[in-house]
């Protein structure tokens, strides 16, 4: 009977640990998502980053340009897509639809297990949006421009690749919240983005210089967000010279976007 009722104490035991557990992960859970929601800080930082780090992206599209007047730069994109055409001829996936989504969902994975990035919710899903329309006008802008056929014939936006732009677009900004804790977010996000390139070019969808090309677009997209961005908030939130803080903050009620404005009297 001691053994019987001793063992009943320890499982009882057990489960009252256990639901304390449960209930303090979830109570820290929720002040973490609190935290980062409801937080708004004054001014956000600006992206101290050297001019030279705007180079590797400018090459990028300067390369995929040249496509269009320089015949060998031409001649190579025939060459790797017939190479595709003959190693890979029944090639298909939608992987990279999903792909490239995985950079932008670790930063805000992370933040809600408490990781904090460089910027909080409200600034950092400002700058997603930013990066993305730069990139969206831009690439739009392009593709109808340029006319190019696609290399499996579908229709004429080939240049430059929407899904590697967007890719690579994810990557800099996993790197620009994240680079700061440790290279190895930078290393993951582009290898999500380099891997979307090749099954872009593997499906036939693109040629090799829309793919460099939009590479080149989407990380000078998301660096351009990320110097542009901190002018415009820091001027809308702002305290002037009597000390009264003005604020403009994103607002989603009801389905609907919009703005809300706030000054302190």
């Amino acid at each position: 009977m001691k053994t019987i009722i001793f063992a009943l104490l320890c499982v009882i035991s057990f489960k009252v640990n256990a639901q304390h557990i449960t209930d303090t992960t979830k109570k820290k859970l929720g002040d973490t998502i609190k935290k980062d929601i409801l937080t708004v800080p004054d001014t956000v930082k600006k992206l101290h980053s050297s001019p030279m780090s705007l180079i590797p992206p400018a090459v990028l599209i300067a390369y995929g340009a040249s496509s269009f007047f320089i015949q060998p730069v031409r001649n190579l994109d025939y060459y790797i897509q017939g190479r595709y055409h003959r190693l890979t001829p029944n090639f298909n996936t939608n992987a990279e639809s999903y792909f490239l989504f995985a950079p932008v969902a670790i930063v805000y994975g992370l933040n809600l297990v408490g990781v904090e990035g460089k910027n909080r919710f409200v600034d950092r899903t400002a700058l997603l949006a930013f990066s993305a329309g730069i990139l969206g006008v831009t690439e739009l802008s392009l593709k109808h421009a340029t006319h190019r056929l696609r290399p499996n014939l579908a229709d004429y936006y080939s240049f430059p690749s929407g899904h590697t732009g967007a890719a690579f677009l994810a990557a800099e900004y996993l790197a620009q919240e994240y680079s700061s804790k440790s290279p190895i977010y930078t290393v993951i996000g582009y290898t999500f983005a380099v891997t979307t390139g090749i099954f872009r070019l593997a499906n036939r969808d693109h040629w090799f210089s829309d793919v460099v090309a939009g590479a080149g677009f989407g990380i000078i997209s998301t660096k351009a967000a990320y110097l542009i961005y901190p002018y415009i908030r820091n001027a809308l939130t702002h305290t002037d010279k009597q000390g009264r803080k003005a604020m403009i903050m994103p607002t989603y009620q009801d389905g609907v976007p919009g703005l809300s404005f706030a000054m302190q009297l």
